[in-house]
């Protein structure tokens, strides 16, 4: 196996966007009277396409319901996201800039269709050689399809890249896919990526020769 390509996600790896999906789940689901907490958030809905997050939680509603439901929340993340200055993780964008100068092909993966709208806002749309958003594929994480089309729309195989994921769901998505994968734990909850093949608090803490040592072991 050789090192050739890096797929990211979006939510939490690249861009601090957690608290604004959080605060418009919690929004929506009271007022279908759900309690959801940050807990449910990481557990059932975080990293995955939105209509089965809304499933995940909504279990007693109609298809037609839930796709309501969903455009609800859509509406609040939206509202949030045109108010709020959204922070970059830079040791991320120092991580993609070190890999782009070893040649590494970079792609951002999100279960979100707000994906591509973020990196224009942030201004980080640049970086990546590929874009794949919610819509792009049709099985949500922890299927792998999302990942295994990243890599595809890389030139690359599955055995030639690495995902970043701080998701429970991303980090399973990526082992399916029979992909490397480092799991981000950003509130030093490492125990909940343990199937990622290393788990950092920070992506400062890895660069480009130690994730091309994973590819030899």
């Amino acid at each position: 196996m050789s090192f050739r390509g890096a797929i990211f996600d979006l939510d939490g790896v690249i861009v601090d966007t957690v608290p604004l999906h959080f605060e418009a789940w919690k929004r929506m689901f009271s007022g279908y009277g759900k309690n959801f907490t940050f807990d449910d958030y990481k557990a059932k809905v975080d990293g995955i396409p939105r209509l089965d997050g809304t499933r995940a939680i909504l279990t007693d509603l109609s298809g037609e319901e839930l796709q309501k439901a969903a455009s609800k929340k859509q509406g609040y993340y939206l509202e949030l996201v045109d108010k709020a200055k959204i922070e970059i993780y830079y040791s991320t964008l120092d991580l993609i800039k070190e890999l782009k100068e070893n040649a590494v092909k970079i792609a951002a993966a999100s279960s979100s269709r707000n994906c591509r709208y973020i990196l224009e806002k942030t201004g980080l749309i640049e970086l990546f050689g590929t874009i794949v958003g919610g819509g792009d594929f049709k099985k949500g994480k922890p299927d792998p399809e999302i990942f295994l089309l990243s890599a595809s729309r890389l030139g690359l195989s599955p055995d030639e890249v690495i995902v970043f994921e701080d998701a429970i769901l991303g980090v399973e998505a990526a082992k399916n896919g029979r992909m490397l994968c480092v799991g981000i734990a950003r509130k030093g909850d490492t125990h909940l990526l343990k199937k990622a093949d290393i788990v950092v608090k920070d992506l400062s803490e890895v660069d480009y020769a130690k994730l091309k040592g994973l590819f030899k072991a």
